[in-house]
């Protein structure tokens, strides 16, 4: 889904206010410290399985994105674009052979004892005709490249098989599964104020009724693992929204990252107002209690202020008074990406995350916002 990915990374201090990565110019250094950071590591396979028999047969993308994180070695990271495998093998084979094993240009062993992952939407089939194509597309045998794109168009979220695209939280410190939450099965309609795409051409719903009904918010799935750290619990709120871009004049795309976005917003929200549609996989519902400390982290798809995308989600959740105020993240590097220099930029290029060529640059699209309560220490990409 990207050309370039890049390593977003935070440490964050407790001590009232701030958050970032690498260097020590916080006068505490000796204060309880986390870093977090999000990673997308476009670790998937257009075949179910396919990621496995690349790790078990040795991939040369596995090791350098191994020998990243053993160079900024994170205490909790999330990386998206790992396709998700039930039985837990994947993250095995990258664990065991990439990133407990010293990577050239990387740095010593890297163990994560804890881990989360989960069930995601991508390439799984909905039963529905999403793209409007006439008919419901299902795997046949011997199909061409056109006929699994259709496919995945019908998918819950765009994907060729279950699992693709997933996501994988690696913790040093303790998860408590057993008060995560997942939010897969969330309906879009649920959403109050939903972005429902609308046909420009007619000014009709894009989706009808029938189908809007039944249609999942989420592209993957929006995660709440809370994780027992040095400085607490502290709830890592993960998610990787759909890119607001393979679509139509309808942006049916743009208005679901849009809201997939705005789900954060309303999860942290602590504004007296009931939310009873918020319900998780499990049941349970409502948002965030007013009193946890949470990140926020992930590839949101949504540049503040370049490239595709409804930039007004993204940017409300950067000013939510529950994120911390802090310095964006920023690289040296990214001036030298291709179309770094393309007219018409308005953000700092430096703040951007992934390179997507001349013809759209770099974008800040990969995100680690902690809640307020943290201290920043450092930050970078």
């Amino acid at each position: 889904m990207r050309l370039a990915a890049l390593l977003c990374a935070c440490a964050l201090l407790l001590a009232g206010c701030g958050r970032s990565f690498v260097g020590h110019a916080d006068p505490m250094p000796s204060s309880p410290a986390l870093r977090v950071a999000t990673y997308n590591a476009s670790l998937y396979s257009d075949e179910a399985g396919g990621l496995l028999r690349r790790l078990e047969a040795g991939d040369a993308d596995a090791r350098k994105v191994a020998a990243v994180l053993q160079r900024v070695r994170p205490d909790v990271v999330l990386v998206n674009e790992f396709d998700f495998d039930p039985s837990g093998r994947t993250a095995d084979a990258f664990q065991r052979a990439y990133l407990e094993v010293p990577q050239p240009g990387g740095g010593a062993a890297l163990r994560y004892p804890y881990r989360y992952l989960a069930p995601v939407n991508t390439g799984v089939p909905s039963g529905l005709d999403l793209d409007r194509s006439g008919h419901v597309a299902t795997a046949v045998s011997g199909e061409d490249a056109h006929a699994a794109r259709q496919r995945g168009n019908d998918a819950w979220g765009y994907g060729l098989h279950p699992g693709q695209y997933g996501m994988l939280l690696l913790s040093m410190h303790p998860i408590d599964t057993g008060s995560a939450r997942s939010f897969q099965l969330l309906r879009w309609s649920a959403l109050p104020g939903a972005a429902r795409p609308t046909d420009p051409a007619t000014g009709a719903w894009w989706y009808g009724d029938e189908v809007w009904a039944q249609l999942r918010l989420s592209s993957k799935s929006h995660w709440d693992v809370p994780v027992r750290t040095s400085l607490g619990v502290v709830h890592m709120l993960a998610s990787h929204p759909t890119p607001p871009v393979f679509d139509g004049p309808e942006d049916r795309n743009g208005a679901r990252n849009h809201d997939e976005i705005r789900l954060w917003h309303e999860y942290i929200s602590d504004d007296g107002r009931e939310r009873p549609w918020l319900c998780d996989d499990a049941g349970r519902c409502g948002g965030l209690p007013a009193d946890a400390r949470f990140v926020i982290l992930g590839d949101l798809n949504n540049d503040p202020a370049d490239g595709d995308g409804r930039h007004e989600a993204i940017v409300e959740l950067l000013e939510h008074p529950r994120v911390l105020r802090m310095p964006t993240p920023r690289s040296a590097g990214a001036a030298y990406a291709s179309g770094a220099d393309r007219p018409g930029r308005r953000g700092d290029v430096a703040h951007a995350t992934g390179d997507f060529g001349p013809r759209t640059g770099p974008l800040r699209l990969d995100y680690v916002l902690p809640s307020s309560g943290f201290r920043l220490h450092d930050a970078g990409v």
